[in-house]
């Protein structure tokens, strides 16, 4: 999934943050989309208590009333395809991500746009957990 090939010297600073940062988030997006379009229950372990879902203007709190948003959404396949992604690292070592593509739901056979954005924060522990997450679908 990585378009561009890692140098081959030792980077310090600020490009070597970047590289890592570009590689965790292709991982992450490229996991998210699989479980979401196989399982979306399978996404709960990505968000926390204190994470905030909002989903074509609809907002809710905590990972089990995000699981359960998500696993309520009214058709049954979904497949998405990214088309952008883009991520910037953030204060408290966050990151900032900015997807754009278009998903297929059940037998539709016209893609629709969408955009969502996602903050992922570190838990105590280190680990990434997805803080915010927002979902629109881009008509017109």
């Amino acid at each position: 999934m990585l378009d561009t090939p890692l140098p081959l010297w030792p980077l310090h600073g600020p490009e070597q943050t970047l590289i890592v940062v570009f590689v965790c988030i292709e991982q992450f997006i490229e996991f998210y989309y699989n479980q979401f379009d196989s399982d979306r229950k399978g996404l709960a372990n990505l968000y926390r208590d204190q994470s905030m879902l909002t989903f074509e203007s609809a907002s809710v709190l905590g990972a089990n009333s995000i699981v359960e948003k998500l696993s309520s959404l009214p058709f049954e396949k979904v497949k998405h395809q990214v088309s952008t992604l883009d991520a910037q690292p953030t204060l408290e070592g966050g990151i900032v991500i900015l997807v754009t593509g278009q998903l297929l739901v059940d037998e539709e056979q016209r893609p629709m746009n969408y955009t969502q954005a996602f903050q992922l924060m570190r838990d105590p522990s280190g680990n990434y957990f997805v803080f915010n997450d927002i979902f629109k679908l881009v008509y017109g």
